[in-house]
């Protein structure tokens, strides 16, 4: 990922739970879940797979024969371990061997600039079996600019989190404040993370997929979409 350090994910990992991703989750899950349900298939790879929610869903829901998750994240991965999920610390592009289905879900390809994700998506094409299906979701300019941007205060009696965000010239930046509980002290931690806006067209054509469908997703009830949940195939 462009800018995405291991502290930056571990920080991330830490206050997942107090950012109301787990509330939005189900209804982003649909999607993916009604377009799996409509294909054969016998493997599917989860990149980005965080705590492995979305992982132990599906397989729960569909009874996958192969499942596989990975993200550069050790404290992600040792919680997708902990659900009973095989699961791997690495990069896609380091990863060996094919899949039917790989997926990207809740923001992962918004984490990418124009040269990460190019990159990115070569090693989608290069790791799907042939006809094999990408599925992710990329936030909308809707999204970026009416839903993301702000300020986040939340906190729970161990921890006290602040973010910070901003959107201009399609790059999204937030600045995560965290401060810990340890005895009679807290600790702080920061660190700034970037998203990055992209448009369905540039997707294909770096990916050198073909669409198969792309639908419109509200998380959150606004007037408009604020996510695009979109599939591709390897032909």
């Amino acid at each position: 990922m462009a800018n995405i350090t291991s502290d930056s994910l571990d920080l991330y990992a830490k206050v997942e739970d107090l950012l109301g991703v787990k509330e939005a989750a189900p209804s982003l899950y649909a999607h993916y879940l009604l377009f799996l349900n409509s294909i054969d298939f016998d493997s599917l790879l989860d990149v980005g797979c965080g705590s492995g929610d979305f992982l132990r869903q599906m397989q729960g829901a569909l009874g996958i024969e192969e499942i596989m998750g990975i993200d550069l994240s050790p404290a992600m991965v040792s919680k997708t371990t902990e659900q009973g999920i095989p699961s791997q610390c690495t990069d896609l592009c380091d990863l060996s061997g094919k899949y039917d289905v790989i997926t990207a879900v809740f923001d992962m390809l918004n984490y990418l600039d124009k040269e990460a994700l190019k990159r990115f998506l070569i090693c989608v094409s290069e790791h799907l079996n042939e006809a094999g299906y990408f599925l992710c979701d990329i936030n909308t300019l809707y999204g970026f600019e009416n839903v993301a941007v702000g300020s986040y205060i939340v906190d729970d009696e161990e921890r006290f989190l602040t973010v910070d965000s901003d959107f201009e010239a399609g790059e999204y930046s937030s600045e995560f404040t965290l401060f810990e509980k340890g005895g009679e002290c807290f600790r702080k931690s920061q660190v700034t993370i970037k998203q990055y806006y992209h448009e369905i067209d540039q997707i294909i054509t770096l990916s050198g997929l073909e669409l198969v469908s792309s639908d419109d997703v509200s998380l959150y009830e606004m007037e408009e979409a604020d996510k695009l949940f979109v599939v591709l195939q390897k032909r």
